[in-house]
């Protein structure tokens, strides 16, 4: 009798110890059907200036480089789409030949710099805090971390600080507070690709300027498109 209740117990241990494991290895095969695509974004662009006055034009490399996290939100049973919403911070640099200077009645100053004038540097950069905001389709699944994504929608910005510079021989003048510069952003934009690698654009709805003349008498408003790469990191 002993035998038998000692084999019984044996065949009882393994079959528990059997479907222990089972079990472990169902929960580390479960797929998260509640997954989200939470993720980093760096990305590194090549601004243009566009709308631009008579004559203005730029020079030299102007580039920016974006930073922050988006929050990601499935609006479907499949979670191929979603609604994205973020924060974070990006810094720009625009080389071209507008002057931003200021008279002794302090009414700011817009010119063109022509080839008659000798000058070493000329630029302005603007550093913003943003909200993007998307709606993101993508092919990605619970399982999948490489995917091909479209990602569109609106950016939020305001500008916490920014500069113009002129440099040239024994001179520099540097701007800091311009009224006719407008500090909230909105722009539109569109990124697409494969896995970290996407493609980016961006373009500014609002111009830089409000109520701004060159003293060539040409309005100065000024948008800005932004062209280059996204890596998104999850």
């Amino acid at each position: 009798m002993r035998l038998n209740h000692f084999l019984i117990v044996i065949v009882l241990l393994m079959n528990s110890g059997l479907y222990a494991q089972e079990s472990i290895e169902n929960d580390s095969t479960r797929v998260d059907d509640r997954y989200r695509e939470d993720q980093f974004y760096l990305g590194v662009t090549f601004n243009l200036l566009t709308n631009k006055p008579e004559a203005m034009e730029q020079n030299g490399f102007s580039g920016g480089l974006h930073l922050g996290y988006i929050r990601d939100m499935p609006i479907n049973e499949g979670r191929n789409w979603a609604i994205g919403v973020g924060a974070g911070l990006s810094m720009n640099t625009y080389n071209q030949n507008l002057f931003v200077g200021e008279m002794p009645s302090e009414e700011t100053i817009f010119r063109i710099i022509d080839n008659q004038i000798d000058y070493d540097k000329n630029w302005f950069s603007t550093y913003l805090v943003e909200m993007p905001i998307q709606l993101r389709w993508r092919t990605s699944t619970a399982s999948t971390y490489k995917f091909w994504r479209i990602y569109s929608g609106l950016q939020l910005g305001y500008v916490y600080a920014y500069k113009f510079n002129f440099e040239q021989q024994g001179n520099q003048v540097i701007q800091t507070d311009v009224p006719e510069f407008e500090r909230y952003r909105l722009g539109l934009t569109f990124s697409f690709g494969y896995d970290t690698f996407n493609f980016f654009f961006y373009y500014n709805i609002n111009p830089f300027f409000s109520d701004a003349v060159s003293l060539e008498g040409s309005p100065v408003e000024l948008n800005s498109l932004k062209l280059g790469l996204m890596f998104y990191i999850l």
